[in-house]
């Protein structure tokens, strides 16, 4: 009531806004805090000029949202939420540490389908473009802005397509950027396999973001959620194109069905990697030729492997 009271006064948006932060530890608060999102993203975008108070609203509201997945609450911000951190996001674009921490908030924000159409909604997706390309070195913000360009992309009901479009160039240069970093790759991946299966990929891109995707699967065999989404995200491409099924028998690094053998061999006991690997194996066998080669590659010994391991999926 205080703060709202005072919407103008900047000092006084800053002593709530810390007079609350001071609650955050106890538990028993949590409920009370949980209304005030609204008063807090409202103090930010009121204040917008004043980064301390940014920040600080920012640091409050990254403690209230793990809180709540730390208790299972699941927090369906509003779309005035949204379009708050949407300024925020314009206002202090060139601020490389801040905008770490607001990537981060917008990370856990859209974790929830109506939190995120919200942002889809105002428009945060150019925004998140801009970032990336500005900020292309930095592997938290890359993390982060990959993740809620997932969670945006993988909705049904989006109705951006040349916006998603332009999101693949951007998301490949980042896993391009970011190939050894097993955390961001896997970021990259699963944001490159949402937008294939919207069918933002153009047939000219295909072939190169099938490369890439091999690529990231070759430097970072050992995370089981990267093969599983970058073997979708490749069962995806293949679907949209034939040239994508060739890429994988022919890439010049090596052959990609061994590659598919051995991340199989490895995440041998992974459900979710062998049903990735068997989806993207029934896309390339719709093309006659890309079923001969896997054919004389043996892969009906691999499917038998993988039936016997998995008899009852």
């Amino acid at each position: 009531d205080f703060m709202q009271a005072s919407w103008d006064i900047e000092e006084v948006q800053a002593k709530g806004i810390q007079h609350l932060a001071s609650f955050v530890k106890d538990k028993s608060a949590f409920p009370c805090l949980q209304k005030c999102t609204e008063v807090i993203t409202c103090a930010m975008k009121t204040h917008i000029d004043s980064l301390d108070l940014q920040v600080e609203g920012c640091s409050l509201l990254l403690e209230i949202l793990s809180q709540a997945l730390e208790q299972g609450v699941l927090m369906a911000l509003d779309e005035c939420v949204a379009s708050c951190l949407l300024h925020t996001v314009r206002k202090h674009s060139e601020n490389e540490e801040f905008l770490s921490s607001l990537c981060t908030l917008l990370m856990m924000v859209s974790a929830t389908e109506v939190a995120a159409e919200n942002l889809r909604k105002v428009g945060i997706i150019p925004e998140l473009l801009s970032i990336l390309r500005r900020f292309l070195h930095n592997d938290k913000i890359c993390f982060s802005c990959c993740a809620v360009l997932w969670s945006l992309a993988v909705s049904e009901n989006n109705g951006d397509q040349a916006v998603l479009e332009s999101a693949v160039p951007v998301t490949s240069a980042v896993l391009q950027e970011h190939l050894q970093n097993g955390v961001v790759a896997e970021s990259a991946c699963s944001a490159l396999w949402a937008l294939s299966l919207q069918g933002c990929v153009t047939d000219s891109d295909c072939e190169p973001t099938a490369a890439l995707l091999l690529d990231a699967l070759r430097m970072n065999p050992e995370r089981a959620v990267l093969v599983k989404n970058g073997c979708l995200a490749l069962a995806s491409l293949v679907r949209l194109s034939e040239t994508a099924a060739l890429a994988i028998l022919l890439d010049p690094k090596g052959s990609g069905i061994e590659l598919i053998k051995d991340e199989y061999h490895l995440h041998f006991d992974e459900p979710g990697v062998a049903e990735a690997l068997c989806l993207l194996m029934n896309e390339m066998v719709q093309y006659d030729e890309v079923m001969l080669d896997m054919r004389s590659q043996k892969m009906e010994k691999l499917l038998s492997e993988i039936k016997l391991q998995f008899p009852f999926s």
